[in-house]
């Protein structure tokens, strides 16, 4: 039986809350209940639930993203808290052998950080996405994933995005491009 990991990915107040700097708003908040469900199925069945999520620091003149964006995902800052009931369910599960919560500095969680070690590590081969954006963190997660060879499941109704064009486009690409299975 493969083991599975699920992944949720940028769930934080600057990007779903009303008030958050770069906020999908609505779509972000309507799936608060499905990413909440499926993290309690994961940890019910003895599977995994990784959190990497996005921090920065104020003007940071060699990231990227500093020239794109507006000062999101401030290390230490409410903006980079998770949004809603996930921050009550981490602060409840994060002693969890299961549970692991890193930074990213990057769209994809693979970029910079020790994901790929840890999935390795833990024989886990199905990599579940879900979270925020879907056209941008989640699309560049999923890419990576693809290209090392993990099994890829994208939870339409756990994903969203600010630009409901991006998001239709991203399904469609995880689905006809990397092959994932769209649950």
């Amino acid at each position: 039986m493969s083991k599975k990991a699920l992944l949720i990915i940028d769930y934080t107040n600057d990007f779903v809350h009303d008030k958050g700097t770069l906020t999908c708003g609505k779509p972000g908040q309507k799936i608060e209940e499905t990413i909440i469900s499926l993290a309690d199925d994961f940890l019910s069945t003895d599977d995994y639930v990784i959190l990497p999520t996005d921090c920065h620091k104020t003007d940071d003149p060699f990231h990227p993203e500093t020239k794109l964006f507006p000062p999101h995902n401030i290390a230490h800052t409410w903006g980079r808290e998770f949004y809603g009931r996930l921050n009550t369910w981490y602060n409840k599960n994060r002693d969890s052998k299961n549970v692991y919560f890193f930074d990213k500095n990057r769209y994809s969680s693979f970029a910079n950080t020790n994901l790929e070690n840890y999935l390795r590590s833990r024989e886990i081969t199905d990599i579940h996405l879900t979270g925020v954006c879907t056209d941008i963190c989640v699309l560049h997660t999923a890419v990576d994933a693809y290209n090392k060879n993990f099994n890829l499941f994208v939870h339409q109704n756990a994903t969203a995005s600010f630009d409901p064009v991006g998001h239709e486009w991203a399904i469609k690409h995880f689905k006809n491009c990397l092959g994932a299975k769209i649950v």
